[in-house]
């Protein structure tokens, strides 16, 4: 393996072989979002975790980053967007609604915003998006349909005070009984969806410093080692593939979603997420 790397990712099960190997020189972050903007700002590690989403801007930046195709973290969506139980919004009907998300660039927001326009005909330019923190990347603005609100707020504590319709959460998502999916038969339909689609929602994936990549294959059979002893599944459907082609259907769509939400100036080509072309040295 040579030089020890240094390396953040969650405490995963599957790659809990990693950590346990000494593989790594890990460093913990918790929660382990907080490690994405000094990665793609400073490259502070030789890999990390990362939002999707975070890479896909990183790349159109230029930030001596590449992609290994090693899902960590992914989740079907559709009940992720909430609303107040006794509202009775329908998610047809969300012109000029207010719906608030953690970042306009949050993974589960451009997810479901894409599910949202694609499934349910939502015209999301029409959409007044509410939220209450910045991206990862310092070059990144909001698009102007984004909205901030007060420094210090709470979606949740926003949506129930009538300030929002809906709200998009990730894994803060609360078990609360005043809540209810916004998408009618959420799980249903998030399976009806990956049926259509064969796409699993990515949320993190693995990325290391471009000049390790002479390292991407050796790095990746770590991971593919790691997941033997942990595989994360529902049902029959692998929520952690390993690979390009595995992970093909989920990076056409978010490079798609990516585009057409204003987060990436043009769409980016799957094969070049893993390649060197485009990215700084």
């Amino acid at each position: 393996m040579g030089r020890l790397v240094k390396a953040v990712l969650a405490d995963y099960p599957h790659v809990r072989a990693l950590k346990e190997g000494a593989v790594f020189d890990f460093v913990e972050v918790d929660p382990v979002h907080k490690a994405f903007a000094a990665m793609v700002r400073e490259q502070a590690y030789d890999v990390c975790e990362m939002a999707i989403v975070t890479y896909l801007q990183a790349r159109a930046e230029g930030k001596p980053l590449l992609l290994l195709p090693v899902v960590l973290r992914s989740r079907f969506q559709h009940d992720h967007i909430v609303c107040r139980a006794d509202d009775p919004l329908d998610v047809t009907d969300l012109a000029g609604k207010r719906i608030g998300v953690r970042t306009y660039a949050q993974t589960t927001g451009v997810w479901l915003r894409g599910i949202l326009g694609d499934e349910y005909g939502v015209p999301l330019g029409k959409v007044q998006w509410v939220s209450i923190e910045d991206g990862h990347l310092a070059e990144y603005a909001d698009p102007p349909q984004v909205e901030r609100a007060p420094a210090g707020s709470k979606l949740i504590d926003l949506l129930h005070a009538g300030d929002l319709d809906a709200v998009i959460m990730g894994n803060d998502l609360p078990d609360d009984p005043r809540l209810r999916p916004l998408i009618p038969d959420a799980k249903a339909a998030a399976r009806a969806w990956y049926e259509r689609t064969h796409a699993v929602p990515i949320n993190h994936m693995v990325v290391i410093r471009s000049d390790l990549a002479g390292r991407r294959e050796e790095l990746t059979e770590l991971f593919v080692d790691a997941k033997q002893y942990a595989d994360h599944r529902v049902g029959e459907i692998d929520m952690t593939p390993v690979g390009l082609e595995a992970n093909r259907p989920a990076l056409d769509l978010i490079t798609r979603y990516a585009h057409e939400q204003g987060l990436v100036p043009d769409r980016l080509a799957v094969d070049d997420l893993f390649s060197l072309r485009g990215a700084a040295s």
